[in-house]
């Protein structure tokens, strides 16, 4: 009855689960009837109105999925004492990572797959104001990804750098300006994208962006910037095919930008499965990851631009 809660919740209603669960949705009503009258509560309001969790019924998702992580640790936890690497492992990552030549988690997964060819890979892509705290609570064994600040619980191992710069498309009317004329005060009149997960903005910002659209991932951020009608900060990576297509240009990138380190985040101080102890050991093989001696300057949580060299006044 709980894989068909979770089920209805991740699907968003009882008519999408049912694909995924393979029964019609009156089988898949009277399971939720049957767990609601065993719980002793509404788990969910369903109608014309469409599907909704009560309070109660998201409150008892979250500790059912707490007790999925922990079926799953248990049945991990006793192949290891058999020898065996054989269970399920959970990793989280940021979004548009993959065009990245710095990122070798290809790679990772690929020698993993050699030292640990029985685990079942579960590689979620999740908001970053999300990511670390899962790795804190154990609903992810690790992650990879990048924060400025720190929680208490993580440990975090630097692994590589991704470059942000400001970009505007081919039909923006700034497009063909020069960088020379693009001061600050004519960037500050520009609709600005911005991306809703930022924290510290004010304190950190040098331009006071016009913000007029929020996202919560870099893709939709492109197409906003691809429309013509906003600028926005991207990685660079990300674009570098639009760049040489002519179709976005990077607006004065010697100066802004700026640069955010990506990590690797594991739980400190709790027991370590021995498949996220050897899914980290091979991370930090491949990457031979040294800890940094310097903080982190800057971060995809942190700030809309931080600076490399002096604002043009």
């Amino acid at each position: 009855m709980l894989k068909v809660f979770d089920a209805v919740v991740r699907n968003g209603g009882f008519a999408a689960a049912e694909t995924e669960l393979n029964i019609s949705q009156s089988t898949i009503s009277n399971h939720m009837t049957a767990l609601e009258q065993r719980l002793g509560f509404t788990l969910c309001q369903r109608g014309r109105g469409g599907f909704r969790l009560t309070e109660k019924g998201r409150a008892a998702y979250e500790s059912a999925r707490l007790l999925e992580k922990a079926l799953q640790d248990f049945t991990a936890d006793v192949a290891s004492v058999r020898g065996e690497l054989k269970g399920e492992l959970r990793i989280g990552i940021l979004d548009a990572i993959a065009s990245d030549p710095a990122n070798r988690l290809a790679d990772v997964v690929a020698e993993f797959g050699r030292v640990a060819p029985q685990v079942k890979l579960v590689l979620v892509q999740e908001r970053p104001q999300d990511m670390q705290q899962k790795v804190a609570d154990g609903l992810y064994h690790c992650a990879i990804g990048s924060y400025r600040s720190r929680i208490e619980g993580i440990e975090y191992d630097r692994l590589y750098e991704e470059r942000h710069s400001l970009y505007c498309g081919r039909s923006h009317p700034d497009f063909g300006t020069p960088d020379a004329e693009l001061t600050d005060a004519r960037l500050a009149a520009l609709p600005f994208v911005h991306r809703g997960y930022w924290r510290d903005e004010d304190s950190l910002r040098q331009i006071d962006w016009r913000v007029e659209a929020t996202v919560y991932q870099i893709e939709p951020q492109l197409i906003l910037i691809r429309s013509g009608r906003f600028i926005g900060l991207l990685p660079d990576h990300y674009v570098r095919q639009e760049v040489e297509a002519g179709e976005l240009r990077p607006v004065r990138p010697a100066e802004i930008g700026y640069v955010c380190a990506f990590e690797l985040l594991s739980p400190k101080n709790r027991r370590t499965s021995d498949i996220a102890q050897a899914f980290i050991d091979t991370v930090r093989a491949v990457w031979r990851c040294e800890r940094p001696a310097l903080q982190i300057v800057s971060d995809r949580s942190a700030s809309a631009a931080t600076w490399s060299a002096p604002a043009r006044k």
